[in-house]
């Protein structure tokens, strides 16, 4: 891979900038830069930003929580928008189409230059889903290009295998998103009855990575849901790449079943932040103050296995103390001191 595929231009969002995330793929490729030696003992404890915002208005939620997070201008930088789109179900079975409009109005209003939305489906046919969602629809009104990763041939996956993965071959990446100047991810809030047990950020990472490589008969789908380290795995490709911005719609939550149906509760939140392990622990918080299934109410919050190993990689905040949730009206304040408190739970 060229090195401009590793190394872009940079611009802010949520204070932190928008930069190509960087795939270290085990010694199979050379990358342009040395990563750092870090020692993890002496840094300083993470501390993570989270917009909560009690909403029923998705529109008006998202715009809210971006402009809690006083995200600053992405002008003429390219960025992909990985939505949670597992199936066609409406939300919180995958993204509502008012949450996806109002992320890409904002980007398109402050500047942005292209704009992408891909997935791959893990209940169905990628392009069947996106269609019955109108998706292809929304890029032609709004100005946005669409991927389906199932459709991206050979050349277009990066397939890496880091030191210490439970993944037996390792993971494929698509080249889209590793390219692209900044990566926003718009996620669910819900349980998942297949393994994961909930489905908030780390998980809709899963979206990203190949079934099957063209010309390559393995299934790493296979692989990932008929092992007892799936949800470690689950973590380990988000390792891989650098989201900077994650924005969960949790207007609605199933609270058991998952991913495309389940027990729905009016759980009535918008929440975005660019640390994807403050927004799950956040996000798993309030599936507990709803009652949830016994998998995600078991332990404390930072002992759930997703969540725990991505603490172990690095990825965010190292526990509940190092999350500020940040409200800008007196009922979402009210809302999110009772998340707190579960969030803090022993």
């Amino acid at each position: 891979m060229e090195r401009r595929a590793f190394v872009k231009a940079t611009a802010g969002l949520a204070g932190v900038a928008i930069t190509t995330p960087l795939v270290d793929a085990a010694g199979l490729i050379d990358l342009p830069i040395e990563r750092p030696r870090v020692d993890l003992a002496s840094r300083p404890r993470p501390t993570a930003r989270v917009a909560f915002v009690r909403t029923r208005d998705r529109a008006a939620g998202v715009r809210q929580a971006l402009e809690l997070l006083e995200l600053d201008s992405a002008r003429g930088k390219d960025l992909f928008l990985k939505p949670n789109f597992n199936s066609h179900h409406g939300g919180p079975g995958s993204t509502h189409n008012d949450t996806l409009a109002a992320l890409v109005e904002h980007f398109r209003a402050t500047g942005a230059g292209r704009i992408t939305v891909g997935d791959r489906s893990g209940m169905g046919d990628t392009r069947g889903v996106m269609e019955r969602k109108s998706t292809f629809r929304m890029g032609d009104e709004l100005g946005f290009d669409t991927v389906v990763f199932d459709e991206l041939d050979e050349s277009d996956w990066l397939v890496v295998n880091p030191p210490g993965s439970h993944w037996r071959q390792g993971f494929a990446l698509p080249r889209p998103v590793l390219e692209a100047d900044g990566v926003v991810q718009a996620c669910c809030l819900k349980t998942h009855q297949f393994g994961g047990h909930f489905t908030l950020s780390l998980k809709n990472s899963v979206g990203l990575a190949a079934k099957r490589v063209p010309g390559d008969p393995y299934n790493y789908m296979k692989e990932l849901h008929g092992s007892s380290d799936q949800r470690r795995m689950i973590a380990e490709i988000n390792a891989e790449y650098v989201p900077d911005l994650v924005l969960l719609d949790g207007v609605e939550a199933f609270v058991d079943g998952g991913p495309h149906e389940g027990s729905r509760v009016d759980s009535e939140v918008v929440l975005a932040s660019s640390d994807r392990v403050a927004l799950d622990a956040v996000g798993v918080a309030i599936l507990r103050y709803f009652g949830t299934t016994p998998e995600v109410s078991r332990g404390t919050i930072f002992e759930q296995e997703q969540i725990a190993r991505a603490v172990e990689l690095g990825l965010g905040v190292d526990g509940p103390e190092g999350i500020e949730l940040v409200t800008g009206d007196a009922e979402s304040r009210a809302y999110a001191d009772r998340v707190r408190e579960v969030l803090l739970e022993a």
